[in-house]
């Protein structure tokens, strides 16, 4: 399978050698803004075609490829992946899928008019632990779940500075006044493709200092949501939220939160009972938890149904009370064992059959999270229309659904 890489530093280069390692794929093109990385891993691959332009990747070797894998930052995973789309191609893309949800729907809808193999880069889904805890859910070890909470440990974004020292990777509370020159090896302009212009500064660059960055980002919650979050909406088999109602800091224009929570509820879904489902990130943490009720992990999921507690984090899971179940026999696996996150995608690209996180599922589950982020910008409350992408009487979060790209960039 002759594939181009999409970025081939950091997280781009660890899917590169997941990939490769394989033995079924042909490195055709590297692409990234950041030249040390793509002549690094040339060295590699010396027959591989080298690009820092992905527009130009597609121009050149398009019709070429069989596949795309796409390790951009957030704000261009939508643009890095749709020419591939357009033209047929398989793609792996890192997560969230899109910056917002206008072009994670664009994406999503995309893929199921080409009808090829997708899968979005949440790698824990393919691990034997989501498995049984899915499993475990929908076989009603624990009855009806009628409420679950996800917290994330990880405090990174707007936050004093002293709380920075301790959480964070640095700390910045606004945007800087002056730019800095771009180091040589860096295209700027390129990196910040469909982005509103703005100088060069070292908070943006390397990643990912840029993740906290509204024009770039949506800090934790579009990030470890993509991880986190996955469990519940795949257990749960969760649809579009009705509503969404976020608590915090009040926002900042720029720079997303270090510390937020957001409450979902979804309704009567077939035979499965409404949920509320609620988020939380940095110091916040659910009140079961600060009570003491339940082992106090750094970070998990708790379903909570009408015959007991399920706590999971990405390896183990319980069932609580551990007393109530001393004697209870967990059914019999009934979902497939993964070769491995990358692996699958490869398998299905050469010969067919499902990746664990194909677009048709990532989309909708990218969607609800972007949607945590939307409701705590705008500071209410919103109701949400899925099929018109609208939050019901509140024109004021169109700008955080949607935004025209820079002049140059179009997804179309």
């Amino acid at each position: 399978m002759k594939v181009a890489f999409i970025g081939v530093g950091g997280r781009g280069g660890s899917n590169l050698k997941a990939i490769t390692a394989t033995g079924k794929v042909d490195v055709v093109a590297l692409c990234d803004v950041d030249s040390r990385f793509v002549e690094n891993t040339a060295k590699q691959f010396p027959a591989a075609r080298k690009f820092q332009d992905f527009r130009k990747l597609y121009d050149a070797v398009g019709k070429e490829i069989d596949a795309a894998v796409v390790s951009t930052t957030e704000h261009t995973h939508a643009f890095a992946t749709m020419p591939a789309l357009q033209l047929g191609k398989h793609v792996y893309c890192e997560k969230p899928l899109a910056y917002n949800i206008a072009e994670t729907r664009a994406v999503t809808e995309a893929a199921a008019r080409a009808g090829v193999v997708t899968q979005m880069g949440t790698q824990i889904h393919a691990g034997e632990n989501y498995h049984r805890v899915v499993e475990l859910i929908q076989s009603g070890a624990i009855g009806d779940v009628h409420e679950a909470h996800v917290w994330v440990g990880r405090a990174w974004g707007l936050q004093s500075e002293a709380d920075a020292k301790k959480n964070d990777r640095l700390f910045v509370d606004s945007r800087p006044a002056t730019g800095m020159t771009p180091p040589s090896y860096l295209d700027w302009d390129l990196w910040l493709g469909p982005a509103p212009k703005r100088p060069f500064h070292n908070v943006y660059f390397p990643g990912p200092n840029w993740y906290r960055w509204w024009d770039f980002g949506n800090g934790t919650m579009s990030d470890l949501g993509s991880h986190w979050n996955d469990l519940p909406y795949w257990a749960l088999q969760l649809d579009a939220p009705q509503t969404v109602e976020a608590f915090g800091p009040p926002a900042h224009p720029e720079i997303a939160p270090a510390s937020m929570s957001a409450e979902y509820h979804y309704g009567q879904r077939g035979d499965r009972v409404p949920v509320k489902l609620t988020w939380h990130q940095g110091t916040h943490k659910p009140e079961i938890w600060k009570r003491g009720e339940i082992p106090q992990w750094n970070s998990g999921v708790l379903f909570i149904g009408s015959k007991g507690m399920l706590l999971s984090d990405y390896r183990k899971h319980l069932l609580l009370p551990e007393d109530d179940f001393t004697d209870f026999v967990p059914p019999e696996p009934f979902i497939p064992d993964s070769p491995g996150h990358h692996e699958e995608w490869v398998a299905a690209c050469l010969s067919g059959g499902q990746t664990g996180s194909p677009f048709s599922y990532a989309g909708p589950l990218t969607e609800a999270n972007h949607l945590g982020n939307v409701a705590y910008r705008v500071g209410k409350k919103i109701t949400w229309d899925p099929v018109n992408m609208k939050c019901v009487g509140c024109p004021e979060a169109d700008p955080f659904i949607r935004r025209e790209p820079r002049s140059g960039w179009s997804l179309s």
